[in-house]
């Protein structure tokens, strides 16, 4: 069993619950999860949610209430949803600037007793591992074990965020009590902060992120690696996405835009061997458009013989079943890597899952690329667990 806490209970991690549940009675097949028919250690029906935290009008609710809310009356919801309340977590003004009223443990304590509280509430749990799913806020790295613990224990609100303190938890659990994991799928930079990451080494768990890669990014990383393979000189890129739910509504405050255009930037340097002049951001907020978000991108590049060619994609994408997807891939993998000893982050399921994959100064590869250099790490993490382990055959070999 693994036993999973949602931070934040909007539109993925709704998505990521009834899935999960639906999954567990036989309703709906895997689609979208990609590691779904390879035979891991842990199956799909091994997630149980335990516990979710938010901090606005979903506080006290139930899930199902919630589900209800998003897919609609006539939508046949499990009812083991019922089961799940969702509790008041940390805030740290990770909705300000947004028409929602929201508030977090820390308007009537400080962040140490609120990190405290959740820590307790997580030992009774018996919490294995932590989704970070909020709204995407703005944050900055601390580079430093010493500067982060400093800015929980002196309750320094003006560097902290809802995700600091999150992780910090975690690794407290890890130090405490039994190795948790930490799934960060927005942008602030956690397994990109030296600083969390070693505390993660000392603690002994492990933190995935950031930012989940699930639409435009992922497919935009495979194009460029199309390109590259053939020695073709890309002009540039153009990537945009509009929707119409709460993350890009967040992301119209530009110091949050700006968090996500730097994950979603780094892949073209990093795939190319150069910096094409690129444009790769969220762009825009529209309401009717809901979770299914518009996304279009444009690729220039020169051929034989100095012709000149362009790609060009249109697409609309459900952006929270994306991401639930993947989730649940990335529970199961942390889970696996608490198994088998592994602490920090780890970059070989990073580089599949993440926009801008942990640690620092990582190489952004493309993700068919990234697919398969993580099926050979989970081959050597479960080494243990090999009875259990059936990875298909790798169909190309990959350099170390």
């Amino acid at each position: 069993m693994i036993r999973v806490v949602l931070l934040g209970q909007g539109m993925v991690g709704t998505h990521f619950a009834v899935g999960i549940e639906r999954l567990k009675r036989g309703e709906i097949e895997p689609y979208g999860i990609p590691l779904a028919n390879h035979k891991l250690p842990y199956s799909i029906e091994d997630i149980e949610i335990v516990a979710s935290y938010d901090v606005d009008d979903k506080v006290g609710k139930t899930v199902y209430d919630i589900a209800k809310k998003v897919f609609g009356d006539n939508f046949n919801l499990p009812p083991t949803l019922k089961d799940i309340v969702v509790e008041r977590g940390i805030h740290l003004d990770s909705l300000k600037g947004l028409p929602v009223k929201a508030s977090g443990l820390e308007d009537r304590m400080s962040i140490i007793e609120a990190v405290g509280e959740l820590v307790d509430d997580w030992k009774s749990m018996k919490v294995d591992v932590v989704v970070n799913i909020i709204t995407t806020e703005a944050g900055e790295s601390f580079n430093s074990v010493e500067e982060l613990r400093r800015a929980i224990e002196m309750d320094d609100r003006s560097k902290l965020t809802a995700s600091h303190a999150y992780a910090y938890a975690t690794a407290l659990l890890s130090m405490k009590h039994w190795k948790a994991a930490f799934i960060n799928a927005i942008p602030t930079p956690l397994a990109n902060d030296w600083g969390v990451i070693k505390l993660y080494e000392e603690a002994g768990g492990v933190i995935l992120g950031d930012d989940g890669a699930t639409g435009a990014t992922p497919l935009t990383s495979d194009l460029l690696e199309h390109l590259a393979e053939r020695n073709r000189k890309v002009r540039y890129v153009v990537q945009f996405n509009i929707g119409g739910n709460t993350d890009f509504l967040a992301l119209t405050i530009p110091e949050r835009n700006l968090m996500k255009e730097k994950t979603k930037s780094s892949i073209v340097e990093g795939i190319l061997g150069y910096d094409a002049p690129h444009y790769i951001k969220p762009t825009g907020y529209l309401e009717p458009l809901g979770d299914k978000k518009f996304v279009a991108m444009n690729i220039e590049y020169i051929s034989f013989n100095g012709f000149v060619d362009e790609l060009t994609v249109v697409a609309r994408i459900n952006d929270s079943p994306a991401l639930a997807g993947n989730l649940v891939d990335l529970v199961r993998l942390g889970k696996i890597a608490l198994d088998n000893g592994f602490k920090g982050t780890i970059y070989e399921v990073n580089a599949f899952y993440m926009k801008k994959p942990g640690p620092p100064n990582s190489k952004t590869t493309s993700k068919i690329t990234a697919y398969y250099n993580m099926l050979k790490w989970i081959e050597k993490a479960c080494k243990a667990q090999r009875g259990l382990l059936e990875i298909p055959q790798i169909r190309f070999s990959i350099s170390e």
